[in-house]
């Protein structure tokens, strides 16, 4: 009876995390059609889409359930964590070099002090 329970609580919470993970991926393309500037669409790419990234294949290992295949997800879920916020970085970083970003929506602007004390 113990491994009957354990295999529907696992469905279960595969199906929930598979259908958030879901949302959150479809809400994260939303995003990127509707945000009006490329840090707002840069957020919505890497915030809820890594999120739902990772609760897919939660997902996906609580139903398949093999030694092999939830050790390829793990490391899946660790690439997408380690690359998702070096690249939204560098997009950031190269929109603010070249322009691409209006800079009176920014609070606190460090790029261009930046900028201005590594060229002396």
């Amino acid at each position: 009876m113990s491994a009957a329970w354990w295999t529907s609580f696992a469905d279960a919470a595969a199906a929930v995390c598979l259908l958030g993970g879901s949302f959150l991926a479809f809400a994260a393309g939303v995003g990127v059609l509707r945000f009006p500037d490329l840090l707002a669409r840069m957020h919505a790419v890497t915030k809820p889409q890594t999120l739902g990234l990772v609760l897919v294949l939660v997902g996906l290992a609580l139903r398949l359930r093999t030694g092999a295949t939830v050790w390829a997800l793990l490391l899946v879920v660790v690439f997408a964590m380690l690359t998702a916020p070096v690249a939204a970085h560098l997009v950031g970083r190269a929109a603010h070099r070249t322009g691409r970003m209006s800079p009176e929506r920014l609070l606190v602007d460090e790029l261009t002090r930046d900028a201005h004390t590594d060229d002396d």
